[in-house]
């Protein structure tokens, strides 16, 4: 471990430091810590939900916490709590963004970062359509027909039609906005800071506010890059119609892993494009999830409704090996990259001050497989030092279990277990209830702690100030 972490004094840390003072990956970073008190307040609410509502039924038959007047109204608040951080943490890191890269070249970081939320937001769609084939009656066509003006449904003899504006998805806003925002922002943020840095303003006399003058100042910049996204906006819809740059980034990316099976190559490569999205700030997860859900999660459920039918034994002669749940069972432990081994190692190894402070606030929702706060608080997003480990330990930890699996000494995941519930546990309960899964997840994360170990040692030998950008730098 000494000898790696020379290795990678001396190789690495150098191209680390040179990576981490670049002003627009040190902006980038700091957007990204910005968001840390939302995500955060949300990821509590997550996992007190997860402790009262979700994990009692995998143990309760018959338990509802929704039915429990106590339980009911926490759920409820924490859900408001959800709705304003972790539903919109796009949103929040796309103000961010502009608001640190503004400051990273000394000019109006409030006003950079509205430009930066404005221009994102500008490509979402705001409407509806839905449309359900279906014998209508002719009356009930007329009814329909003649409120359509103020409901927005309309009607054939064929079927119903419904539009309606004002309208967000929230999957357009959450974490698979932020590459979206990580675009567009910098394009409109940038051509805002270089028309201020140019004094391409307004100018007002010195016997007016400042806060005026400084909100008149921006006024030509901030209309200018707006307007250069709304152009690219609508050259993308000419191109592509029927389609926001959000849904083509979704399409171009997801749907080419369409195709990939549970052959032990195409389960590297998930695991791998699960990473790689998210060290960018993107949510594999999310981004993969035709891949997981619907190949690998079709696979899950023949496995449940096999264990119906025969027990372990079934899905062992006829089901899949390696499912949805598989993913989750050994290589997810804390996360997406077994990121409370990471945690664990931070505690025992680190020396740094930060490190350990963002350690400490993520080990509560990390032990519920919640880790925003140390993916976007530490943080492991595009940061140079973390790439190499949060490739490799969860290629490693998926390994073992895929090989464990496949040589059946550990059965195949056969039950859809909630996705907060903790390591070990988790396994045990996805397998339908085989001692030897946790023993496997508990090998797969000793050789994640060795593999991410000496990466936070050396660590310890970088400023964690470094590259901290200077307002006044241009």
């Amino acid at each position: 471990m000494e000898a790696l972490s020379a290795w990678l004094e001396k190789h690495l840390l150098p191209i680390a430091a040179k990576i981490g003072a670049q002003k627009h990956l040190v902006a980038l970073r700091d957007a990204f810590i910005g968001t840390m008190p939302a995500t955060m307040a949300g990821s509590v609410a997550v996992m007190i939900n997860a402790i009262i509502r979700d994990l009692p039924p995998q143990f309760f038959s018959g338990y509802v916490g929704g039915d429990i007047p106590i339980i009911k109204e926490i759920i409820s608040i924490n859900g408001y709590i959800w709705n304003g951080t972790l539903a919109i943490a796009g949103l929040i890191f796309a103000f961010s963004w502009g608001y640190n890269l503004s400051r990273a070249y000394g000019v109006n970081d409030l006003a950079g970062g509205i430009v930066s939320l404005a221009a994102s937001i500008a490509g979402i769609t705001f409407s509806f359509t839905g449309n359900l084939a279906t014998s209508v009656p002719a009356k009930m066509v007329e009814t329909i027909n003649a409120e359509s003006a103020t409901t927005g449904w309309s009607a054939t003899s064929q079927g119903i039609t419904a539009t309606g504006w004002g309208w967000i998805p929230l999957n357009n806003l959450d974490s698979n906005f932020f590459f979206t925002a990580m675009v567009i922002g910098f394009v409109a943020t940038m051509i805002f800071c270089k028309l201020m840095l140019r004094d391409m303003t307004i100018k007002l006399p010195d016997s007016v506010p400042p806060a005026v003058s400084k909100a008149f100042a921006a006024i030509i910049p901030a209309t200018v890059a707006l307007y250069s996204v709304a152009v690219f906006y609508w050259a993308f819809a000419k191109l592509i119609p029927n389609m926001t740059f959000l849904e083509w980034i979704q399409e171009t990316i997801a749907k080419p892993l369409l195709g990939f099976s549970q052959g032990f190559g195409a389960v590297v490569v998930v695991t791998i494009a699960i990473q790689l999205f998210w060290f960018f700030g993107i949510h594999g997860m999310n981004v993969l999830a035709p891949v997981l859900e619907g190949v690998f999660g079709v696979a899950q459920l023949k496995n449940l409704n096999l264990f119906q039918e025969g027990g372990v034994e079934l899905v062992k002669a006829e089901g899949y090996k390696w499912v949805r749940g598989s993913f989750d069972a050994y290589s997810m432990f804390g996360g997406s990259g077994g990121t409370i081994v990471l945690i664990v190692v931070i505690l025992i190894f680190s020396k740094r001050a930060d490190y350990r402070a963002v350690a400490n606030l993520s080990l509560g929702p990390g032990i519920f497989n919640i880790n925003e706060p140390v993916m976007f608080g530490l943080p492991i997003v595009l940061n140079p030092i973390l790439f190499i480990p949060f490739m490799l330990a969860p290629v490693v930890s998926v390994s073992i279990g895929y090989f464990a699996t496949m040589l059946d000494l550990v059965n195949p995941v056969s039950q859809s277990i909630v996705w907060v519930t903790p390591p070990f546990l988790l396994s045990f309960l996805a397998t339908g209830a085989d001692w030897r899964a946790p023993i496997v997840t508990l090998v797969c994360v000793l050789a994640s702690f060795a593999i991410w170990a000496p990466f936070v040692i050396a660590a310890n030998k970088m400023d964690p100030n470094l590259g901290e950008s200077e307002n006044q730098e241009q």
